[in-house]
């Protein structure tokens, strides 16, 4: 009977190796055309665009009284209901 050989640690320590290289490598020429497409927009005189500003924090009230709005505008409150939940909300 013949006996197979089984992958020992050392054959699972070089696939590791291999792919973190790999990963590596391709990260790295990520970077560099990141790096070159940057570049090519400054040297045309593209500007940067800035990142977009984080949005304001909402009033829990306000939150509310458009999802109400919402809810009566799509026909599920009646205007008997919006007024009695708007109302609830101001503490009117």
């Amino acid at each position: 009977m013949m006996r197979r050989r089984g992958v020992g640690v050392v054959g699972v320590a070089a696939v590791a190796h291999h792919a973190g290289k790999k990963g590596a490598q391709q990260q790295a020429a990520a970077d560099q055309q990141v790096a070159e497409q940057q570049a090519a927009a400054t040297a045309a005189g593209v500007p940067e665009v800035a990142p977009a500003p984080e949005a304001a924090p909402v009033d829990p009230t306000t939150e509310q009284l458009q999802n109400l709005a919402n809810l009566h505008t799509q026909g599920i409150l009646s205007d008997e209901e919006f007024a009695a939940a708007k109302a609830k909300t101001l503490g009117i």
